[in-house]
């Protein structure tokens, strides 16, 4: 069974040229499938790509990043007819909450006697 790989691209990369580059770099018109929103015609899109080893994953992930991609999803033992917009769409909200974000830096102050005078606004 196939995997799809997909991506999250920027509102400002052409999906024309994505289309273009996957065909010339070897996928067939049924390996992808690009969804767009047409009642906003400068939305972000996603795209996703049936990918049978890690060959062509990193061919379409190459591609992918040509074109102003924001985040890929790998999603194993998936074909392109399962990959359905809101399938998709379900699988990788799911992983977007569980993903542990980066932390901003904690100052961490040792235990004093007291506040002085500099800690005390009047």
């Amino acid at each position: 069974m196939s995997n799809i790989l997909a991506g999250l691209f920027d509102h400002h990369s052409d999906y024309k040229k994505l289309e273009a580059d996957l065909e010339n770099s070897g996928f067939r018109n049924s390996d992808y499938i690009v969804y767009l929103d047409s009642g906003h015609h400068d939305a972000q899109y996603l795209a996703s790509v049936a990918v049978r080893d890690n060959d062509q994953i990193d061919n379409a992930k190459n591609i992918f990043s040509q074109n102003s991609v924001l985040k890929t999803f790998l999603f194993e033992n998936m074909n392109i007819e399962q990959a359905h917009y809101e399938n998709l769409k379900k699988y990788i909200d799911a992983r977007c909450k569980a993903e542990i974000h980066n932390s901003p830096d904690v100052k961490i102050r040792a235990s004093s006697s007291g506040m002085d005078s500099a800690e005390v606004k009047f």
